[in-house]
């Protein structure tokens, strides 16, 4: 049996095709009874729209948007270096990719950059942020909109976003904690824990997850309160030196942030650092080469490639009201140590 046609569908709903076309593709101007009777009829004949073939007639293209922070932040440059990568990849995916930044500090900032977004340039979004109630409030315009919107690397769980595309963090933050544990063993002592921020939901529920198995597991070990280094290089050099000072007994370091290069610097010149156990997130060139000069003990990383390619799937999917598959979308948990760099 030949498979349905959109012709099939106007014959048997009693309309034309020009309304089959604005049902398909959810534009206004179809009363709601006349919708409902198209949709009986897709139903009943078992039609399946080829998206695909739908927009290489149209000659689509679809128009992404991905929202970063303006900072220095390592793992922020390795996520856009693999963006501008998509970038020139996506040319043969009918696919326009922009980046648009915003001062990390200044949510109102963020705020006026999405208020620039609309239908009419934009097909959906993609963002890294800390969520805000200024957040919350513009996605829920962008959503009114119909942009389909994705949290990347650090999720909004209380916005209405569409999907979260990164790693459970809480889970990343478990990993860590289970490695410093069995790294240190029996030997007690103290970790210091540095975090890019606070107010970050990725640091925060790495944060939890550590301290979960930490105060499970190995509960001789003392677990300090987190330093806020803002990604600020000059502050972290500070307070990392001042605290190794102050605490002879520190024999492992925590940095739940996206790396930094003062804290590296540090650990080349710091005498006891044999007997510090170091464990850090995200493989960017400044983590990959501590772990190369055994500077950094374990990296847990999330394959940024990936987060991206997946960013890009799940917006078209969600442009075209497709569904996604979620194995393929799951970021995994990688653990990086010396001996498995490639």
């Amino acid at each position: 049996m030949a498979r349905p046609t959109v012709n099939d569908i106007a014959k048997a709903a009693g309309v034309s095709l020009a309304t089959v076309d604005r049902v398909l593709n959810a534009r206004p101007g179809v009363r709601e009874k006349t919708v409902a009777r198209v949709n009986s009829a897709i139903e009943q004949l078992g039609y399946v729209r080829d998206v695909t073939a739908a927009n290489l007639a149209r000659q689509r293209r679809y128009r992404l948007v991905f929202v970063l922070p303006d900072m220095p932040a390592l793992f922020v440059r390795t996520l856009r270096d693999a963006i501008n990568e998509a970038i020139a990849n996506s040319v043969t995916e009918r696919t326009d990719v922009r980046i648009l930044t915003f001062p990390n500090d200044n949510p109102h900032a963020l705020v006026r950059s999405l208020r620039e977004l609309g239908a009419d340039d934009t097909d959906g979004v993609a963002i890294f942020a800390p969520e805000t109630p200024h957040l919350r409030d513009a996605i829920v315009r962008l959503k009114a909109e119909g942009i389909p919107v994705v949290a990347l690397v650090s999720d909004l769980p209380n916005t209405e976003r569409d999907h979260f595309i990164g790693v459970d963090n809480v889970a990343a933050g478990r990993t860590a904690g289970f490695l410093m544990g069995k790294f240190l063993g029996n030997t007690g002592g103290s970790v210091m824990v540095l975090v890019s921020s606070m107010q970050a939901r990725d640091n925060v529920e790495r944060r939890l997850g550590f301290d979960q198995v930490m105060a499970e597991s190995f509960p001789e070990i003392e677990v300090l309160p987190s330093l806020e280094n803002h990604d600020n290089e000059d502050l972290t050099a500070r307070v990392v030196t001042a605290v190794l000072a102050e605490r002879g007994d520190i024999n492992g370091i925590y940095s739940v942030g996206h790396g930094s290069h003062a804290l590296v610097d540090l650990l080349r010149g710091y005498g006891r650092r044999s007997n510090i156990t170091v464990i850090g997130h995200e493989l960017t060139d400044v983590t990959r080469d501590a772990l190369r000069d055994n500077l950094m003990d374990a990296v847990i990383s999330q394959n940024v490639g990936h987060i991206v390619r997946s960013a890009l799937r799940v917006l078209r999917a969600k442009s075209d009201g497709l569904d996604i598959v979620q194995s393929q979308e799951r970021i995994r948990i990688e653990i990086v140590v010396r001996e498995n760099l490639v």
